[in-house]
């Protein structure tokens, strides 16, 4: 059963939205949700992870010591003022959307889920049939989640989830990615791809997107704090990419490299495109919390403290967040 507050929540987004394929649309675990209705998003944590472990397609939790974990540190993230997160674990490293619907439930906070597959990790949580299948099959498996639900559920996926390993783009790298162009044509997700410290990949990632008539703006640099200085995301994201700076922490040395950073990028006039988060983790494969707090107690705070404006704030923590993850095909 769903919790009373979710269930107003959703029942009150419904009210004020019509269909999914709407510019104006989040896609949750409870259905499609208008943008207007989240404030503070967090677009990169992990709420249950079988990172680590063998792949499964299906992440295999003990449900009720998740929960006894979880639940209430999502009601913690809540009342600090999260609305909604994006949750990336992908198919065979953990994702089980019917549990993560448990916990969103009970927590009352909304989570966005994925479709994709992740090909970092040296290719470990890559399905086989991923190599004998063409991309336009890959595309399909992921175009039927959004049609028809994921796992035999009604629940369908806010975005597309992609990871690559470091170095040039691999085969099995760029057919994931070619599959992810189309289904994003077709369903108009965006795209997140774990991309991290490598910047030539990225940009082979940008013609690559900009060939098959992508717009970069429906790509998300995933991991994007770990480069060494910001030129390269400041190209990026002049092309109108998303820039993804999701390991906000409260260790001095990581919080002033992604301050630097983001500065950069505000001065060269791309406040537009940044996206805050923690790459967190509630249920590391049943290990302790990896918090996904610190965005609301210190890295605001800080930005305050930086002379940034409440709307500024808001522009990275609300606006970009509403942008990114709305439904729409970007053509190219």
């Amino acid at each position: 059963m769903r919790s009373p507050l979710i269930l107003l929540f959703y029942l009150a987004a419904l009210h004020s939205t019509t269909v999914a394929t709407e510019e104006s649309s989040l896609m949750t675990l409870e259905g499609p949700i208008t943008t207007d209705s989240f404030q503070l998003i967090l677009t990169h944590e992990h709420v249950m992870s079988w990172f680590g472990q063998d792949p499964y397609y299906i992440g295999q939790f003990d449900a009720e010591d998740v929960k006894k974990q979880v639940v209430p540190y999502l009601k913690k993230i809540r009342e600090l003022g999260c609305t909604a997160l994006v949750e990336c674990t992908t198919a065979y490293f953990g994702r089980n959307v019917k549990l993560l619907q448990e916990l969103s439930e009970e927590s009352g906070l909304p989570i966005i889920t994925n479709t994709g597959w992740y090909a970092a990790a040296n290719d470990r949580y890559v399905p086989n049939k991923a190599y004998q299948l063409s991309a336009e099959e890959i595309a399909q498996y992921w175009i039927r989640e959004w049609k028809y639900g994921i796992d035999g559920t009604e629940i369908r996926p806010g975005f597309i989830k992609l990871a690559v390993d470091r170095g040039p783009l691999s085969d099995i790298d760029r057919k994931l990615l070619i599959a992810g162009t189309i289904a994003h044509l077709e369903t108009g997700l965006v795209i997140a791809v774990h991309t991290g410290d490598n910047p030539d990949v990225a940009a082979q990632q940008l013609t690559l997107f900009k060939e098959r008539g992508v717009s970069p703006s429906a790509w998300i640099w995933t991991h994007a704090q770990n480069v060494k200085n910001a030129d390269p995301l400041i190209e990026a994201a002049e092309q109108g990419a998303w820039i993804s700076l999701d390991g906000v922490r409260t260790d001095s040395e990581r919080r002033e490299h992604i301050l630097g950073l983001l500065l950069a990028l505000v001065d060269a006039g791309h406040i537009d495109h940044i996206l805050l988060s923690h790459d967190g983790n509630s249920y590391p494969s049943g290990r302790d919390i990896r918090p996904f707090d610190a965005l609301m107690t210190d890295f605001i705070p800080l930005l305050k403290d930086e002379g940034f404006t409440d709307s500024q704030i808001r522009q990275m923590t609300v606006l970009n967040p509403r942008e990114a993850f709305a439904i729409k095909i970007r053509a190219y």
